[in-house]
């Protein structure tokens, strides 16, 4: 069942703003008030149920969450690199670019006020070409603290290949560092082979991504319940060289089933 009628009940032009301000990227499709996203999708309209996903995604309850994840990101490279000195080693991080880097909710909610299926993928590559994503909070501050003390940066995505060009000029028009055709990997080889690349040269400390697939293979096409085992599994790298961002718009997730409690429902 969706929650979807209560949340649209609850949008106003006050919560439009906080909206807004909480991502400006979005700012064209929530300044219109309380006839934004949520109040224009019919809840009839199949993918209504994402509201809620892409509301929390461009809340200041997700851009905590992203400065808090980029905090610690710096916190352990700072103690890297410490103790990299006097011993020549060349550290790498490599990261994800979307819902990591970069916040593309602004193409899902303008997605979803015409009840079009975003995870069809098919309206992506043009906002590869055309959109205008923002950076998420504290990542520029992350990247040239790398760059700053010669830490190599892979950027990992999935992003088409055929657009690489737009998504450099994209990359750069944000102020990103390192940003070359050698260190920005899109789709086709695995990720693991792609992150193989930055580790046939230098010693990669961390990996950052939204999905668990951007730490390791294993939770490529693995079950929910699979994957929860390798969570629990991998659970020492969580915090320490892997750094996980929210993203609550996709996700292998997504059609994981729900574990509800058996008492059933009783009202007063």
């Amino acid at each position: 069942m969706s929650n979807f009628p209560l949340v649209s009940a609850l949008v106003t032009g006050v919560a439009a703003a906080a909206l807004v301000a909480a991502n400006p990227a979005a700012s064209s499709i929530a300044s219109t008030t309380a006839s934004t996203t949520a109040s224009t999708v019919s809840e009839d309209c199949p993918v209504s149920e994402y509201a809620m996903g892409i509301r929390y995604q461009q809340s200041a309850h997700s851009a905590a969450a992203q400065l808090q994840s980029w905090s610690v990101a710096e916190a352990r490279l700072k103690k890297l690199v410490a103790g990299r000195r006097g011993h020549g080693e060349q550290l790498a991080v490599v990261s994800d670019l979307d819902e990591t880097v970069l916040d593309n909710s602004a193409l899902l909610a303008r997605d979803l006020e015409a009840c079009h299926t975003y995870t069809t993928w098919d309206t992506w590559s043009d906002w590869e070409v055309r959109g205008t994503p923002s950076l998420t909070p504290g990542a520029a501050d992350f990247f040239e603290y790398a760059d700053r003390h010669g830490v190599a940066i892979y950027y990992v995505s999935d992003r088409f290949e055929e657009n690489k060009e737009s998504t450099l000029a994209t990359l750069r028009g944000l102020g990103l560092p390192q940003v070359v055709p050698g260190q920005v990997l899109l789709y086709g080889p695995s990720k693991e082979e792609r992150r193989a690349v930055a580790e046939a040269e230098h010693k990669v400390v961390l990996l950052l991504g939204d999905s668990l697939p951007d730490f390791h293979d294993d939770f490529d096409g693995a079950t929910a319940g699979e994957q929860e085992e390798l969570v629990a599994r991998h659970a020492g790298h969580f915090g320490r060289d892997w750094i996980m961002f929210p993203n609550a718009t996709y996700g292998s997730w997504r059609k994981a089933p729900l574990e509800a409690w058996e008492q059933p429902l009783t009202l007063p």
